[in-house]
């Protein structure tokens, strides 16, 4: 299956609906390990901080793997859910200088609040399950507001 026909069938339905919740992963172009070096992770996570404060996504969790991002937001009034994530990813390649992301992303609307807090730790625990810590509190790039 070619990359534009996935990209074509990762929007397929996609609707962007403001206060609802979704969880969002994008990964890195060939899985290069982009952030397994500091400076690039922690500026992803700026990338993230600056997006609530310009109100477009109130972030809930998330965790930036070596390779990838998990994402856990609540998708702010009068925004659209590519346009926020298209942004994040665009605005952080700019300031590493190149562009690092595969096109397309994948997005799962939560529809229980109730379901909330257990998704956000099966994305916090991916460095776990990755067998990248041995406790999360060893892995420096996650949070969530629970916490």
């Amino acid at each position: 299956m070619g990359q534009k026909f996935r990209g074509q069938q990762l929007r397929k339905g996609r609707v962007s609906i403001a206060g609802q919740v979704y969880s969002i992963s994008t990964v890195t172009r060939s899985r290069s390990p982009v952030f397994a070096d500091l400076h690039a992770a922690r500026c992803l996570i700026r990338v993230l901080c600056e997006h609530q404060e310009m109100v477009r996504a109130e972030t809930l969790a998330f965790v930036v793997m070596p390779e990838h991002l998990h994402w856990l937001m609540r998708l702010s009034e009068g925004q659209d859910l590519s346009s926020v994530v298209r942004s994040v990813k665009a605005i952080f390649s700019r300031r590493l200088g190149c562009a690092i992301w595969q096109k397309g992303f994948y997005d799962h609307a939560i529809r229980r609040d109730a379901d909330l807090r257990a998704i956000a730790r099966y994305i916090i625990a991916n460095p776990l399950r990755a067998g990248l810590v041995v406790s999360i509190g060893e892995y420096p790039h996650w949070d969530a507001v629970w916490l």
